[in-house]
C-alpha cells in the first residue's frame, strides 16, 4: 500500500477566497485544519524538523495481514467514499483522495510515496527419505492465536543424509517383495481347482493337529527307533518296487504311526502292520492297487493272506475309518510349486521329505513344517537365491526361522545317509540318474555349521 502524499501546512491553499476578509470566517477555517490533521491518516503525516523543514517519510512495507487492517479501517472511518484498487501480485493498495491542493509539487509527492512490494518467503521442505522437493509454499502471515501452519524444519544432519542417500541411490525403504500368484497358469485348468485350492489348503492347517502324531515309542516295550526305521525303509523300497504313487507311501506311513501310537504292537507282528498299512493306503490311493498275494510274495510268506486281511480290518477298526488326513505330501505338492523349481530341485525335496519319514526324531514336527522344511534345506543344499522368499512365506505360513530346527535336523540325515544302514533304499533310489542323483549332492553346509554350532 502506498503512503498518501500531504501537502505541507504552510503550502496549504484556502478552499475559497471570500474567507479572507471575514474574521468569523478565519476562525472556522482554522478549525476546519485542526480537525483535518486530527483526522489524518499515521501513515501519511510528515514530521516537521527543528528547522522547519520536513524530515523523511519511512515507507513501512505492506504485508497482506496489515493490509486487510486498514481496508477494514479505511472503509469503516470514510463510510465507502474512497476507492480501494488491490493489487493482484503485492496487494499494493493506492488511495488517491487525500491531497487537497492540485499542484505539481502534490502530484509529485504523491508518485514518490508508493509502496515497496516485498517477495513473499519460501520454505524448501526436504523429506529425510527421498530428495523430491515440495513445492514452494508462501507464509500467509496469521492472526495471533490462529496458529503457525509451518511444518518443523528439518536438522541440517538430516537434510545433508538425505542429499547424499538421494545422490547415491539409496533409500532408507526397500521395496516391497511381490508375491507371486503360482496358481495363475492353471487359470484353465479344471483339475487344478483354483477357486477351491487356498480354501483346502487353509482346512488342511486346520485339522492336521487332529491327526498329528505325538511321541509313542515309550509306550511300545518290544520296540526301538531303530526297529521303524528298519520297517520304513523296506516299505520304501517295496513301495518302488511295486510303482505305487508318491501318495501311497506318505499314507502308508501316517497309517502305521498312528495305529502304532493307540496299539501295543510285538516284535514279530511290526512287518505285518507294515504290509497291511501299505494295502490299506493302495486301496485308498492307487487305480490299480497290489493284492494280498503280492504282499505275501514280498514279504517272503512270513505271513498269509488271512493274517494279513485280519491286521487289515484291526488297523481299520481302531483308526475309525478315517484315511483323509493331511500327510507332508499334501503339503509338499503345494510347497514345491511355490518355490517354482527346476527337475533337481523337486528331486531334492522328495529326498529330504523321505528322509524325514524314515527318521522317527521328525516325529516331533506336523506335516506342513516337515514339508515346508524339506523345501528349505533343499533350496539350501541347492545353493538357490534367496533361500526364503515372500511367495514361500505366505503360501507355507512359515518363516525362515521358524524352520531352521526342522532344516538342521534333515541336513544331518542327509550328511550321514551313505554310511548309515538303515536308510539305504532312500540313498539308492536318490542315487538314480533319473532323479537327478541328488542324494550325491553334498549337504547345506550352512544349517550344518549351524548345527554343530
Amino acid at each position: 500500500m502506498a503512503s498518501r502524499a500531504v501537502v505541507p501546512r504552510d503550502h496549504q491553499q484556502p478552499r475559497g477566497e471570500a474567507v479572507a476578509g471575514n474574521g468569523k470566517q478565519k476562525k472556522i477555517v482554522a478549525a476546519e485544519r485542526r480537525n483535518r490533521q486530527a483526522l489524518g491518516d499515521i501513515g501519511n503525516l510528515v514530521t516537521i524538523g527543528v528547522d522547519g523543514k520536513p524530515q523523511p517519510q519511512i515507507s513501512r512495507p505492506i504485508t497482506r495481514g496489515f493490509c486487510a487492517q486498514l481496508l477494514a479501517k479505511a472503509k469503516e472511518a470514510e463510510n465507502n467514499k474512497k476507492a480501494v484498487r488491490a493489487n493482484v501480485d503485492g496487494a499494493l493498495l493506492v488511495t488517491n483522495g487525500a491531497a487537497a491542493g492540485k499542484g505539481p509539487e502534490a502530484e509529485k509527492a504523491a508518485q514518490k510515496k508508493v509502496a515497496v512490494k516485498t517477495k513473499p518467503e519460501t520454505v524448501i521442505e526436504l523429506s529425510s527419505d527421498t530428495e523430491e522437493v515440495k513445492k514452494e509454499k508462501p507464509i500467509n502471515t496469521k492472526k495471533t492465536g490462529e496458529g503457525s501452519s509451518r511444518k518443523k524444519v528439518q536438522t541440517m544432519t538430516s537434510i545433508l543424509t538425505s542429499r547424499s542417500k538421494a545422490a547415491c541411490g539409496l533409500t532408507d525403504k526397500k521395496p516391497k517383495e511381490q508375491i507371486v500368484d503360482i496358481d495363475a497358469a492353471d487359470a484353465n485348468n479344471e483339475l487344478a481347482v483354483v477357486e477351491y485350492v487356498e480354501d483346502i489348503y487353509k482346512f488342511y492347517k486346520l485339522i492336521e493337529s487332529e491327526s498329528h502324531i505325538h511321541d509313542y515309542m515309550d509306550s511300545q516295550p518290544e520296540m526301538n527307533e531303530k526297529m521303524r526305521s528298519i520297517l520304513v525303509d523296506w516299505l520304501i523300497e517295496v513301495h518302488h518296487k511295486f510303482e505305487l504313487m508318491p501318495e501311497t507311501l506318505y499314507l502308508t506311513i501316517n497309517i502305521i504311526d498312528r495305529f502304532l501310537s493307540v496299539k501295543t504292537v510285538p516284535r514279530r507282528e511290526l512287518q505285518l502292520v507294515g504290509i497291511s498299512a501299505m494295502l490299506i493306503a493302495s486301496k485308498y490311493e492307487e487305480i490299480w492297487a497290489p493284492e494280498v498275494n503280492d504282499f505275501v510274495c514280498i514279504s517272503d510268506r512270513a505271513y498269509s493272506d488271512q493274517q494279513i486281511r485280519n491286521m487289515e480290518k484291526a488297523i481299520l477298526g481302531r483308526l475309525e475309518w478315517t484315511l483323509t488326513v493331511p500327510t507332508p505330501y499334501v503339503f509338499l505338492v503345494r510347497f514345491i510349486k511355490a518355490s517354482i523349481p527346476d527337475q533337481e530341485m523337486e528331486h531334492m525335496v522328495y529326498f529330504y521329505a523321505e528322509l524325514g519319514l524314515a527318521n522317527y526324531a521328525t516325529m516331533m514336527y506336523c506335516s506342513s513344517m516337515l514339508a515346508a522344511s524339506s523345501v528349505y534345506a533343499a533350496r539350501c543344499a541347492l545353493n538357490k537365491s534367496p533361500v526364503w522368499d515372500e511367495t514361500l512365506k505366505a503360501y507355507t505360513g512359515f518363516s525362515e526361522a521358524q524352520l531352521l530346527d526342522c532344516a538342521k535336523l534333515l541336513a544331518s540325515f542327509h550328511s550321514m545317509a551313505a554310511e548309515n544302514k538303515l536308510i539305504k533304499a532312500v540313498y539308492r533310489k536318490y542315487s538314480q540318474p533319473h532323479r537327478s542323483g541328488v542324494a550325491f549332492r553334498p549337504p547345506a553346509k550352512v544349517l550344518l555349521a549351524t548345527a554343530a554350532s
